[in-house]
């Protein structure tokens, strides 16, 4: 054989050994990124069955009590127990008269009389003048008996001479059961009430 036939059958044998101690010569290529698998893709609800829902409103109070439907500071809510209903029973009826029984006293000559003087008529005694206003009672034909009363102050006149002028001298209210509650003072005459006549029929 030939030099040169040999040379290119040695070459060509140790071609497969050469390549690869070349191969494992060479450094390795650096580690890339690890692959990750891919995030799963969501999978969306399956449509609801039926009509859309609506949103609720907000709760309209949020105080204790708003679920039983009280309202806060309600009148409801106050311990204090409702006061009854009283109905003011009607005032007594009184009953009133058409004359007054009047006692006069003349303290100078200690003469007395007693006398009737019908309502919204001047009396006179004397030098006295009555007028009674009103005389009435509780019950009827029973005391206390009150009087509302005027006397006048008139001395008679002299023969020739002008009346002498008219004074006030007692205007208020006559009692039976109690004269000194508010009594009449004159420093000639005393006078009192001693009842009322002729019932004329209720207030």
């Amino acid at each position: 054989m030939r030099p040169r036939h040999a040379f290119r059958l040695a070459v060509s044998l140790a071609s497969p050994f050469l390549a690869f101690a070349l191969a494992a010569a060479q450094p390795a290529p650096p580690a890339g990124p690890t692959p990750t698998a891919p995030p799963p893709v969501p999978t969306s609800p399956p449509p609801p069955v039926g009509p859309p829902a609506e949103e609720a409103a907000p709760p309209a109070s949020s105080a204790p009590g708003a679920d039983q439907g009280e309202l806060p500071g309600s009148d409801e809510d106050s311990s204090e127990p409702a006061r009854p209903f009283s109905i003011r029973p009607a005032p007594p009826r009184r009953v009133m008269y058409t004359s007054a029984v009047i006692q006069v006293l003349d303290k100078v000559t200690a003469e007395s009389l007693r006398f009737e003087a019908p309502l919204h008529k001047f009396i006179r005694y004397k030098g006295l003048i009555f007028l009674v206003n009103t005389c009435q009672s509780g019950q009827p034909d029973q005391p206390p008996y009150a009087a509302h009363v005027e006397v006048d102050s008139q001395p008679p006149a002299l023969p020739g001479r002008p009346p002498n002028p008219v004074k006030l001298v007692f205007r208020g209210w006559m009692y039976t059961d109690t004269p000194g509650v508010h009594p009449f003072e004159h420093p000639v005459y005393d006078a009192w009430l001693i009842a009322c006549k002729t019932v004329s029929g209720p207030e």
